[in-house]
């Protein structure tokens, strides 16, 4: 083929801070092999050498990431009108062992998604995400910052009641708002008892607190049950009581900014479809639209699962054949939004109860059997969109 129309494939393997971009021309050839950071200024750098080696020929990029982490380098390709491919992480485990070289590195992974890119014509192409979906997903990843935040905040202020009000702390659910406004009320054995079952049943029930004469009587007993007085009680109460605030705050936080993504959410044509599907709310619905993005990009159940890393990788040796373990590779978001929903789904949906009780009759642990029953779902909603259907369960006897 001529020069000013060779053809060059770009396997980019994506990560956080840097990508690796490796180039062939259409014989193998290597024609650049560099570490590029996750950066507009070094990945345009990346694109324009790319485009000066294909010459005005075909060039065409592959990656192992449909988003996440290759969404800025996405962008900036789709701004440049490139076509970009999508190769599974799964096709690159497989893969890789027939390379030349140390058995994973970034190097060679980006070496291996060029060259299937090459060779293979099934891989199905990224398509830019829409805007409504570059929202969501800014408004998701604030969700995780600020229930982290909470988590930490819930975290310290057990280990806080611990050190101050011990029996306090094993009879409150500190995960929940009525505990958490009642410590930030009252943080000592002596000034529950001070206020008694009656008072703080009153403060509880003016802040909409449900129950709040069961809560009091809780703390009272606990209160009851401590007569010393620990040392530095003072600043540990007033310690508890800060942290107590600041979990409620950030639980007020995270529940306004579900709503929100309640109501994005169900604005997008696929959320119907997706919410359908028992175990699936608005806030896992919302994280599976934003991380697969278009379903386009995976042709069929199986790559989806694969990029979820729901498939179990082989573990063969010798004459050792069909042995498999849990992979641990994949998209960790999306496997966790299948995980979650498939333990939401053993309440709500009977199938999902009789499926995971037949894996465990089989002999598989709990976690085997979600994985088994999230493996499924992932068949039932590529089947769902793909199709335009909402979830639609058959009954029992059939």
């Amino acid at each position: 083929m001529e020069e000013n129309h060779r053809r060059v494939w770009v396997g980019v393997d994506a990560g956080k801070e840097f990508h690796w971009a490796h180039a062939l021309d259409s014989s193998g050839a290597e024609l650049l092999s560099r570490k590029v950071q996750n950066g507009e200024a070094d990945i345009l750098s990346l694109i324009d050498e790319a485009l000066s080696l294909a010459q005005d020929g075909q060039l065409l990029w592959a990656t192992d990431q449909p988003g996440g982490g290759a969404a800025l380098l996405l962008a900036l390709l789709w701004e440049r009108g490139q076509r970009v491919l999508y190769v599974p992480g799964l096709v690159v485990d497989r893969s890789r062992d027939a390379y030349r070289g140390e058995r994973k590195t970034d190097a060679k992974d980006a070496h291996v998604i060029a060259d299937q890119a090459r060779m293979r014509g099934d891989f199905s192409e990224i398509a830019p995400e829409e805007g409504a979906l570059a929202e969501l997903e800014i408004l998701l990843s604030r969700r995780r910052d600020l229930v982290a935040d909470k988590t930490r905040a819930i975290t310290r202020l057990r280990e806080t009641l611990l050190a101050l009000f011990p029996a306090l702390e094993r009879a409150l659910d500190l995960a929940n708002k009525g505990p958490l406004i009642l410590v930030a009320c009252y943080q000592t054995p002596s000034a529950i008892r001070r206020a008694g079952k009656k008072r703080i049943a009153s403060r509880l029930a003016k802040r909409s607190v449900k129950g709040a004469d069961t809560l009091a009587d809780k703390a009272l007993k606990a209160a009851n049950a401590q007569s010393a007085t620990l040392p530095a009680e003072g600043v540990a109460a007033r310690i508890a009581r800060e942290l107590a605030e600041e979990a409620l705050a950030l639980k007020e936080r995270v529940e306004t900014l579900d709503e929100e993504l309640r109501r994005r959410f169900f604005e997008l044509p696929e959320a119907e479809i997706v919410a359908s599907l028992p175990g699936m709310g608005p806030i896992l619905g919302a994280e599976f639209l934003v991380e697969v993005g278009s379903l386009a990009a995976f042709e069929s159940a199986d790559r989806l699962a694969a990029y979820a890393g729901l498939v179990p990788v082989a573990r063969d040796s010798g004459k050792r054949v069909g042995n498999h373990r849990r992979s641990r590779g994949g998209n960790k978001v999306l496997k966790r939004v299948f995980y979650q929903s498939a333990f939401s789904s053993l309440r709500s949906s009977p199938r999902s109860r009789i499926f995971y009780d037949r894996k465990r009759a089989e002999g598989k642990k709990h976690t085997q059997a979600l994985i088994a029953l999230a493996r499924r779902r992932v068949n039932v909603l590529w089947a769902m969109m793909r199709d335009g259907t909402t979830f639609e369960s058959p009954p029992i006897g059939a």
